[in-house]
């Protein structure tokens, strides 16, 4: 069992070894290899959490990059850890994008139809927040499209990245008969929404339905209740909002008439 109080440091101490390992001032990307985990443990004295996919995992969307590696950063980049190939991996300069839900915009309030068994059973918040989506129909409402929930969790590979892993998968079509490709990722917690990831699910839905329109949407809590979503777009070398609308989940009860008709506005 991962203690989870030890683990960010250790994590953090494994992940600066490998970087500086390879790194010098001037460098853009540094390739290595899921193995360089197992040689920087030995090195370090540090025993390997079971799941070496965490270590890498927890850096590139849970925790910040070691302090030292920060250090080395320029002003508007940041270092992000990309997937290349199967067990393959390279820390990449990229421009600065932190994308969070704006404390400023308003907020929709729809009738929450998330049934109260689901609500009750769900695993984790990841979970929690997909089914909250699907059962209210937020990419329809969000998108204006009539979309189906393909595959969920879908583990997969694309050409040049290797093994990924999609949160949920859509598919839909708008009233002029294009057919859309929906890859959604879901963030909760301490979870980051990802350009890395919204990447390469573009680049997978690409190569598997190259005659699809592909919209990338990211979900995220902004608490129990409150959603909200984010159209996404690869500009340059980082991601980029579309669009972004927050949900609030309420009972049909507290929806007025005054309420509703304010939203014909």
């Amino acid at each position: 069992m991962i203690d989870i109080a030890k683990a960010p440091s250790r994590y953090h101490q494994l992940i600066e070894k490998i970087f500086f390992d390879h790194y010098s001032k001037g460098m853009l990307e540094i390739p290595f290899e899921r193995k360089a985990l197992k040689e920087a443990a030995q090195k370090l004295g540090i025993a390997l959490p079971d799941n070496l996919g965490d270590v890498i995992y927890s850096i590139r969307f849970r925790t910040p990059m070691p302090t030292n590696v920060l250090a080395t950063q320029p002003k508007g980049r940041e270092w992000v850890i990309e997937l290349i190939g199967r067990a393959k991996y390279r820390f990449r300069l990229v421009a600065i994008n932190r994308i969070v839900p704006n404390p400023n915009l308003a907020v929709i309030r729809i009738p929450d139809n998330t049934p109260e068994i689901i609500s009750a059973y769900a695993l984790d918040d990841e979970q929690a927040l997909l089914a909250k989506v699907r059962y209210n129909r937020l990419i329809d409402i969000f998108l204006g499209l009539t979309t189906f929930s393909l595959q969920n969790h879908l583990r997969t590979s694309a050409k040049g990245i290797g093994q990924i892993e999609i949160d949920e998968l859509y598919v839909g079509l708008d009233k002029y008969g294009c057919h859309y490709v929906i890859p959604v990722q879901a963030k909760s917690g301490r979870d980051q929404i990802s350009s890395v990831q919204a990447a390469q699910d573009m680049a997978w839905c690409a190569q598997k339905y190259p005659s699809l329109r592909c919209l990338a949407i990211s979900a995220q809590f902004v608490s129990s209740d409150q959603i909200a979503l984010f159209l996404l777009k690869v500009e340059n070398d980082g991601i980029k909002v579309v669009e972004e609308r927050q949900y609030r989940l309420v009972p049909c009860r507290e929806l007025d008439a005054q309420e509703i008709a304010g939203y014909r506005a």
